[in-house]
Protein backbone atom coordinates (compact mmCIF):
# COMPACT_ATOMS: atom_id res chain seq x y z
CA UNK A 1 0.00 0.00 0.00
CA UNK A 2 1.24 3.86 -0.26
CA UNK A 3 0.12 6.86 0.97
CA UNK A 4 0.62 10.51 0.46
CA UNK A 5 4.44 10.27 1.54
CA UNK A 6 7.07 8.72 3.58
CA UNK A 7 9.26 10.05 6.13
CA UNK A 8 12.74 8.77 6.31
CA UNK A 9 14.50 8.90 9.60
CA UNK A 10 18.36 10.12 10.60
CA UNK A 11 20.37 6.85 11.32
CA UNK A 12 19.84 5.84 14.80
CA UNK A 13 16.39 7.88 15.32
CA UNK A 14 14.34 5.18 14.91
CA UNK A 15 14.93 4.23 18.76
CA UNK A 16 12.04 5.82 20.27
CA UNK A 17 9.70 4.66 17.57
CA UNK A 18 10.76 1.01 18.26
CA UNK A 19 9.68 1.95 22.07
CA UNK A 20 6.43 2.82 20.47
CA UNK A 21 6.46 6.60 21.42
CA UNK A 22 3.61 7.65 19.25
CA UNK A 23 5.66 11.42 18.47
CA UNK A 24 8.02 11.96 15.67
CA UNK A 25 10.18 15.26 15.81
CA UNK A 26 11.13 17.02 13.43
CA UNK A 27 14.85 16.78 14.33
CA UNK A 28 14.74 13.06 13.60
CA UNK A 29 13.95 13.53 10.05
CA UNK A 30 16.04 13.16 7.17
CA UNK A 31 13.74 13.66 4.51
CA UNK A 32 10.42 13.85 3.16
CA UNK A 33 9.65 11.88 0.06
CA UNK A 34 6.10 13.59 -1.47
CA UNK A 35 4.79 16.70 -0.49
CA UNK A 36 2.40 16.10 2.41
CA UNK A 37 -0.31 18.58 3.77
CA UNK A 38 -1.01 19.01 7.17
CA UNK A 39 -3.60 16.29 8.13
CA UNK A 40 -2.51 13.77 5.89
CA UNK A 41 -1.23 9.97 6.68
CA UNK A 42 2.20 9.30 6.29
CA UNK A 43 4.33 6.51 6.74
CA UNK A 44 7.85 6.44 8.49
CA UNK A 45 10.57 4.72 7.94
CA UNK A 46 14.49 4.00 8.81
CA UNK A 47 17.56 5.52 7.30
CA UNK A 48 17.30 1.80 5.96
CA UNK A 49 13.89 1.83 4.77
CA UNK A 50 12.29 -0.25 7.08
CA UNK A 51 8.77 0.30 7.24
CA UNK A 52 8.29 1.37 11.53
CA UNK A 53 4.60 3.10 11.60
CA UNK A 54 1.94 5.04 10.38
CA UNK A 55 0.49 8.29 11.65
CA UNK A 56 -0.77 12.27 10.74
CA UNK A 57 1.31 14.85 9.48
CA UNK A 58 2.27 17.71 10.92
CA UNK A 59 4.14 20.83 10.22
CA UNK A 60 5.63 22.05 13.81
CA UNK A 61 8.01 20.26 15.87
CA UNK A 62 6.30 17.42 16.32
CA UNK A 63 6.21 16.50 12.85
CA UNK A 64 3.97 12.78 13.18
CA UNK A 65 1.90 12.12 15.52
CA UNK A 66 1.28 8.29 15.12
CA UNK A 67 -1.84 6.10 15.49
CA UNK A 68 -0.11 2.65 14.43
CA UNK A 69 3.01 0.46 14.80
CA UNK A 70 1.71 -1.68 12.33
CA UNK A 71 1.46 -1.19 8.34
CA UNK A 72 -2.46 -1.39 7.88
CA UNK A 73 -4.89 -1.04 5.32
CA UNK A 74 -6.67 2.85 6.76
CA UNK A 75 -10.33 2.94 6.00
CA UNK A 76 -13.62 3.66 7.66
CA UNK A 77 -13.03 0.26 9.29
CA UNK A 78 -9.97 1.13 10.87
CA UNK A 79 -11.06 4.10 12.41
CA UNK A 80 -14.50 2.70 13.88
CA UNK A 81 -12.35 -0.36 15.11
CA UNK A 82 -10.36 2.08 17.26
CA UNK A 83 -13.17 3.94 18.95
CA UNK A 84 -15.03 0.65 19.15
CA UNK A 85 -12.00 -0.36 20.97
CA UNK A 86 -11.99 2.67 23.34
CA UNK A 87 -15.64 1.93 23.73
CA UNK A 88 -14.80 -1.25 25.05
CA UNK A 89 -12.30 -0.10 27.37
CA UNK A 90 -14.43 2.10 29.21
CA UNK A 91 -16.77 -0.56 29.73
CA UNK A 92 -14.38 -2.68 30.73
CA UNK A 93 -13.99 -0.11 33.10
CA UNK A 94 -17.64 0.15 34.29
CA UNK A 95 -18.45 3.46 33.39
CA UNK A 96 -20.64 2.75 30.46
CA UNK A 97 -24.30 1.83 31.73
CA UNK A 98 -23.03 2.42 35.02
CA UNK A 99 -25.72 3.24 38.26
CA UNK A 100 -22.79 6.04 39.53
CA UNK A 101 -22.38 7.98 36.94
CA UNK A 102 -22.93 8.79 33.33
CA UNK A 103 -20.01 10.62 32.06
CA UNK A 104 -16.89 9.68 30.92
CA UNK A 105 -14.11 10.45 28.59
CA UNK A 106 -14.40 8.10 25.56
CA UNK A 107 -11.56 8.77 23.74
CA UNK A 108 -8.86 9.98 25.18
CA UNK A 109 -6.09 11.25 22.13
CA UNK A 110 -2.69 9.20 22.44
CA UNK A 111 -4.07 6.62 25.82
CA UNK A 112 -6.26 5.47 22.94
CA UNK A 113 -3.74 5.49 20.23
CA UNK A 114 -6.13 8.25 18.59
CA UNK A 115 -3.81 11.18 18.69
CA UNK A 116 -5.43 14.38 18.69
CA UNK A 117 -8.84 13.41 19.32
CA UNK A 118 -10.96 14.34 22.34
CA UNK A 119 -13.83 12.90 23.24
CA UNK A 120 -16.44 12.92 26.58
CA UNK A 121 -19.92 11.61 26.81
CA UNK A 122 -22.45 13.43 29.28
CA UNK A 123 -25.51 11.12 29.38
CA UNK A 124 -26.39 10.92 25.81
CA UNK A 125 -24.23 13.95 24.54
CA UNK A 126 -21.27 13.12 22.78
CA UNK A 127 -18.86 16.30 22.42
CA UNK A 128 -15.53 16.00 20.48
CA UNK A 129 -12.64 18.06 20.08
CA UNK A 130 -10.19 17.30 17.16
CA UNK A 131 -6.64 18.77 18.33
CA UNK A 132 -5.07 18.44 14.18
CA UNK A 133 -6.83 18.72 11.08
CA UNK A 134 -6.20 14.88 10.46
CA UNK A 135 -8.85 13.51 13.18
CA UNK A 136 -10.79 16.56 12.47
CA UNK A 137 -11.36 15.35 8.83
CA UNK A 138 -12.48 11.92 10.40
CA UNK A 139 -14.95 13.40 12.52
CA UNK A 140 -18.18 12.21 9.91
CA UNK A 141 -16.74 8.97 10.31
CA UNK A 142 -16.56 8.83 14.51
CA UNK A 143 -20.25 10.11 14.82
CA UNK A 144 -21.00 7.16 12.54
CA UNK A 145 -18.88 4.96 15.25
CA UNK A 146 -20.85 6.31 18.32
CA UNK A 147 -24.22 5.92 17.08
CA UNK A 148 -23.49 2.52 15.88
CA UNK A 149 -21.99 1.77 19.37
CA UNK A 150 -24.62 3.87 21.68
CA UNK A 151 -28.04 3.36 19.19
CA UNK A 152 -30.64 5.89 20.76
CA UNK A 153 -28.87 6.56 23.64
CA UNK A 154 -26.60 8.64 22.15
CA UNK A 155 -28.84 11.73 21.56
CA UNK A 156 -26.45 14.54 20.17
CA UNK A 157 -22.79 14.87 18.76
CA UNK A 158 -21.51 18.33 19.36
CA UNK A 159 -18.34 19.20 17.48
CA UNK A 160 -16.17 21.95 19.69
CA UNK A 161 -12.95 22.30 18.05
CA UNK A 162 -13.14 25.57 16.97
CA UNK A 163 -10.34 26.38 19.57
CA UNK A 164 -8.21 23.96 19.21
CA UNK A 165 -8.49 23.86 15.37
CA UNK A 166 -7.41 27.55 15.59
CA UNK A 167 -4.24 27.09 17.26
CA UNK A 168 -3.21 23.97 15.09
CA UNK A 169 -3.51 26.41 11.88
CA UNK A 170 -1.64 29.03 14.32
CA UNK A 171 1.10 26.82 14.37
CA UNK A 172 1.19 25.68 11.07
CA UNK A 173 1.57 29.59 9.95
CA UNK A 174 4.39 29.80 12.00
CA UNK A 175 6.10 27.03 11.19
CA UNK A 176 8.66 26.71 8.78
CA UNK A 177 9.66 23.54 8.47
CA UNK A 178 9.74 22.02 5.10
CA UNK A 179 7.98 24.53 3.56
CA UNK A 180 9.60 26.22 0.71
CA UNK A 181 6.82 28.90 0.28
CA UNK A 182 3.23 30.24 1.78
CA UNK A 183 1.46 28.47 -0.76
CA UNK A 184 2.79 25.14 0.29
CA UNK A 185 1.00 26.13 3.79
CA UNK A 186 -2.75 23.61 3.82
CA UNK A 187 -5.41 25.73 3.18
CA UNK A 188 -8.64 25.22 5.50
CA UNK A 189 -11.56 26.88 6.13
CA UNK A 190 -12.44 28.53 9.59
CA UNK A 191 -13.77 25.93 11.64
CA UNK A 192 -17.32 26.75 14.20
CA UNK A 193 -18.53 24.75 16.75
CA UNK A 194 -21.64 22.84 15.48
CA UNK A 195 -23.86 19.74 15.95
CA UNK A 196 -22.58 17.31 13.91
CA UNK A 197 -25.51 14.73 15.06
CA UNK A 198 -28.95 15.84 16.84
CA UNK A 199 -29.13 18.81 19.13
CA UNK A 200 -29.30 19.37 22.74
CA UNK A 201 -28.96 21.99 25.43
CA UNK A 202 -26.76 21.37 28.47
CA UNK A 203 -26.85 17.99 30.03
CA UNK A 204 -27.56 17.02 33.79
CA UNK A 205 -24.88 14.07 34.46
CA UNK A 206 -24.89 12.04 37.44
CA UNK A 207 -21.04 11.82 38.87
CA UNK A 208 -20.82 8.96 41.56
CA UNK A 209 -24.28 10.01 43.43
CA UNK A 210 -23.70 13.95 42.70
CA UNK A 211 -25.74 15.67 39.81
CA UNK A 212 -23.85 18.42 37.68
CA UNK A 213 -25.30 20.54 35.00
CA UNK A 214 -22.92 20.92 31.85
CA UNK A 215 -22.80 23.40 29.63
CA UNK A 216 -21.23 22.01 27.00
CA UNK A 217 -21.29 25.10 24.26
CA UNK A 218 -20.17 27.41 26.75
CA UNK A 219 -18.33 25.99 29.47
CA UNK A 220 -14.22 25.56 29.26
CA UNK A 221 -13.13 22.46 27.41
CA UNK A 222 -15.65 20.29 26.55
CA UNK A 223 -17.67 21.76 29.46
CA UNK A 224 -16.32 19.65 32.41
CA UNK A 225 -13.25 18.38 34.21
CA UNK A 226 -14.11 14.39 34.17
CA UNK A 227 -10.28 13.67 34.95
CA UNK A 228 -10.54 15.28 38.27
CA UNK A 229 -13.68 12.87 39.56
CA UNK A 230 -11.16 10.02 41.83
CA UNK A 231 -9.54 13.25 43.39
CA UNK A 232 -13.19 14.85 44.32
CA UNK A 233 -14.28 11.89 46.24
CA UNK A 234 -11.14 12.60 48.09
CA UNK A 235 -12.65 15.95 49.13
CA UNK A 236 -15.37 14.56 49.93
CA UNK A 237 -13.52 12.15 52.85
CA UNK A 238 -11.39 15.20 54.09
CA UNK A 239 -14.02 17.77 54.13
CA UNK A 240 -15.88 16.44 57.37
CA UNK A 241 -15.96 19.18 59.94
CA UNK A 242 -13.42 21.74 57.82
CA UNK A 243 -14.04 24.81 56.48
CA UNK A 244 -12.94 24.78 52.59
CA UNK A 245 -11.64 27.27 49.80
CA UNK A 246 -12.57 26.20 46.88
CA UNK A 247 -10.19 28.42 44.26
CA UNK A 248 -10.16 28.22 40.72
CA UNK A 249 -13.69 26.72 41.40
CA UNK A 250 -15.34 26.52 37.86
CA UNK A 251 -18.69 24.99 37.94
CA UNK A 252 -17.96 24.01 41.60
CA UNK A 253 -17.92 20.32 41.61
CA UNK A 254 -15.21 20.59 43.96
CA UNK A 255 -17.71 22.49 46.51
CA UNK A 256 -20.50 20.19 46.26
CA UNK A 257 -18.64 16.86 46.66
CA UNK A 258 -17.03 18.91 50.43
CA UNK A 259 -20.41 20.16 51.50
CA UNK A 260 -21.68 16.43 50.83
CA UNK A 261 -18.76 15.21 52.63
CA UNK A 262 -20.01 17.23 55.54
CA UNK A 263 -17.75 20.83 55.68
CA UNK A 264 -18.65 23.27 57.92
CA UNK A 265 -18.55 26.16 54.95
CA UNK A 266 -17.38 26.38 51.84
CA UNK A 267 -16.06 29.31 50.19
CA UNK A 268 -16.08 29.30 46.30
CA UNK A 269 -13.61 31.79 43.86
CA UNK A 270 -13.45 32.28 40.05
CA UNK A 271 -12.46 34.85 38.55
CA UNK A 272 -15.59 34.13 35.80
CA UNK A 273 -18.96 35.69 37.29
CA UNK A 274 -20.10 32.60 34.47
CA UNK A 275 -18.57 29.84 36.96
CA UNK A 276 -19.82 31.43 39.61
CA UNK A 277 -23.51 31.04 38.35
CA UNK A 278 -23.03 27.39 37.45
CA UNK A 279 -21.70 26.87 40.82
CA UNK A 280 -24.76 28.18 42.55
CA UNK A 281 -26.83 25.69 39.90
CA UNK A 282 -25.19 22.69 40.97
CA UNK A 283 -25.08 23.55 44.74
CA UNK A 284 -28.80 23.93 44.08
CA UNK A 285 -29.32 20.65 42.22
CA UNK A 286 -27.40 18.56 45.06
CA UNK A 287 -29.93 19.80 47.69
CA UNK A 288 -26.68 21.47 49.75
CA UNK A 289 -27.40 23.73 52.61
CA UNK A 290 -26.72 26.81 50.43
CA UNK A 291 -26.03 29.13 54.20
CA UNK A 292 -22.91 26.70 54.54
CA UNK A 293 -21.93 27.47 50.59
CA UNK A 294 -20.34 31.41 49.80
CA UNK A 295 -19.29 32.36 46.30
CA UNK A 296 -17.61 35.00 45.06
CA UNK A 297 -15.87 36.52 41.63
CA UNK A 298 -12.59 37.17 42.51
CA UNK A 299 -8.84 36.83 41.17
CA UNK A 300 -7.47 33.58 42.95
CA UNK A 301 -4.15 34.96 43.12
CA UNK A 302 -5.15 38.55 44.10
CA UNK A 303 -7.80 37.28 47.08
CA UNK A 304 -5.22 34.27 48.50
CA UNK A 305 -2.70 37.64 49.42
CA UNK A 306 -5.27 39.90 50.47
CA UNK A 307 -7.75 37.70 51.93
CA UNK A 308 -7.53 37.67 56.16
CA UNK A 309 -9.75 34.28 56.34
CA UNK A 310 -7.73 31.37 57.30
CA UNK A 311 -9.56 27.97 56.16
CA UNK A 312 -9.09 24.19 57.59
CA UNK A 313 -8.61 22.87 53.74
CA UNK A 314 -7.87 24.49 50.39
CA UNK A 315 -8.66 22.87 46.57
CA UNK A 316 -6.21 24.96 44.29
CA UNK A 317 -6.83 23.58 40.80
CA UNK A 318 -5.51 26.32 38.36
CA UNK A 319 -5.91 26.39 34.51
CA UNK A 320 -2.56 25.21 32.93
CA UNK A 321 0.47 27.32 33.27
CA UNK A 322 2.28 25.92 31.03
CA UNK A 323 1.16 24.77 27.30
CA UNK A 324 4.65 24.85 26.09
CA UNK A 325 8.55 24.05 27.20
CA UNK A 326 9.15 27.61 26.29
CA UNK A 327 7.02 28.88 29.18
CA UNK A 328 8.28 26.35 31.92
CA UNK A 329 10.06 28.49 33.96
CA UNK A 330 7.82 31.35 34.38
CA UNK A 331 5.23 28.66 34.87
CA UNK A 332 6.95 27.04 38.16
CA UNK A 333 7.33 30.72 39.19
CA UNK A 334 3.65 30.84 39.48
CA UNK A 335 2.98 27.54 41.05
CA UNK A 336 5.77 28.22 43.78
CA UNK A 337 4.07 31.68 44.45
CA UNK A 338 0.56 30.32 44.45
CA UNK A 339 0.97 27.39 46.74
CA UNK A 340 3.04 30.07 48.85
CA UNK A 341 0.08 31.89 49.35
CA UNK A 342 -2.06 29.06 49.97
CA UNK A 343 -0.39 27.86 52.46
CA UNK A 344 -0.53 31.22 53.91
CA UNK A 345 -4.08 30.94 54.48
CA UNK A 346 -4.09 27.60 56.09
CA UNK A 347 -4.85 26.78 59.91
CA UNK A 348 -2.03 24.38 61.47
CA UNK A 349 -3.03 20.96 60.51
CA UNK A 350 -5.09 22.22 57.22
CA UNK A 351 -4.86 19.82 54.24
CA UNK A 352 -4.45 21.25 51.27
CA UNK A 353 -5.73 20.12 47.40
CA UNK A 354 -2.89 21.68 45.10
CA UNK A 355 -3.03 20.49 41.13
CA UNK A 356 -1.21 21.13 37.76
CA UNK A 357 -2.82 20.65 34.49
CA UNK A 358 0.37 21.83 32.48
CA UNK A 359 1.50 18.75 30.33
CA UNK A 360 5.06 20.04 30.21
CA UNK A 361 5.28 20.67 33.74
CA UNK A 362 6.78 16.80 35.11
CA UNK A 363 5.70 15.69 38.70
CA UNK A 364 9.03 15.83 40.13
CA UNK A 365 9.09 19.47 38.70
CA UNK A 366 5.41 20.08 40.36
CA UNK A 367 6.99 18.16 43.42
CA UNK A 368 10.22 20.61 43.84
CA UNK A 369 7.69 24.09 43.29
CA UNK A 370 5.14 22.98 46.16
CA UNK A 371 8.85 22.45 48.41
CA UNK A 372 10.31 25.36 47.04
CA UNK A 373 6.60 26.83 48.72
CA UNK A 374 6.95 25.13 51.90
CA UNK A 375 10.05 26.26 51.97
CA UNK A 376 9.57 30.03 51.39
CA UNK A 377 6.53 29.96 54.14
CA UNK A 378 8.29 27.97 57.07
CA UNK A 379 5.75 25.42 57.25
CA UNK A 380 6.16 21.74 57.71
CA UNK A 381 4.46 19.88 54.84
CA UNK A 382 3.82 16.28 54.01
CA UNK A 383 2.27 14.35 51.44
CA UNK A 384 -0.72 12.44 52.17
CA UNK A 385 -1.88 11.27 48.56
CA UNK A 386 -0.22 11.21 45.01
CA UNK A 387 -3.31 11.88 42.60
CA UNK A 388 -3.48 11.84 38.89
CA UNK A 389 -6.07 12.27 35.92
CA UNK A 390 -8.77 9.27 36.18
CA UNK A 391 -8.72 6.08 34.82
CA UNK A 392 -10.86 7.32 31.76
CA UNK A 393 -7.86 9.17 30.85
CA UNK A 394 -5.02 5.95 30.15
CA UNK A 395 -1.76 6.77 29.70
CA UNK A 396 -0.06 4.69 27.45
CA UNK A 397 3.22 3.60 29.25
CA UNK A 398 5.48 4.27 26.13
CA UNK A 399 4.15 8.01 26.18
CA UNK A 400 4.40 9.62 29.40
CA UNK A 401 3.61 12.79 28.65
CA UNK A 402 -0.01 11.77 28.96
CA UNK A 403 -0.07 11.69 32.39
CA UNK A 404 -0.66 15.83 32.06
CA UNK A 405 -2.57 16.16 35.65
CA UNK A 406 -0.82 15.73 38.43
CA UNK A 407 -2.16 16.43 42.08
CA UNK A 408 -1.14 16.38 45.71
CA UNK A 409 -2.80 16.24 48.94
CA UNK A 410 -0.75 17.70 51.59
CA UNK A 411 -0.93 18.19 55.27
CA UNK A 412 0.27 21.73 56.08
CA UNK A 413 1.56 22.17 60.07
Amino acid sequence: MSYVAKIILKPGKEAAVKRFHPWIFSGAIEKIEGAPREGDIIEVLSARKEFLAMGHYLPGSIAVKIFSFQEREVNDSFWKAKLKAAYQLRNRMGLIGGTVANAYRLVFSEGDMLPGLIIDYYNGVAVIQAHSIGMHRLLPVFTEAMQELYGEKLTAVYDKSSETMEKSKLITRNSKLFLKKPTDLPQTAPVSDHFIFGSSGPVEILETGHRFLVDFEHGQKTGFFLDQRGNRMFAQFYAKGRTVLNAFCYSGAFSVYALKGGATRVHSIDSSKQAIEWTAQNITLNGCDETKHRSEVADVKRFLVETPEKYDMIILDPPAFAKTHHVTNNALHAYVHINAEAMKRMKPGGILFTFSCSQPISREMFRSAIQSAAIETGRQVRILHQLSQGPDHPVDICHPEGEYLKGLILMVE
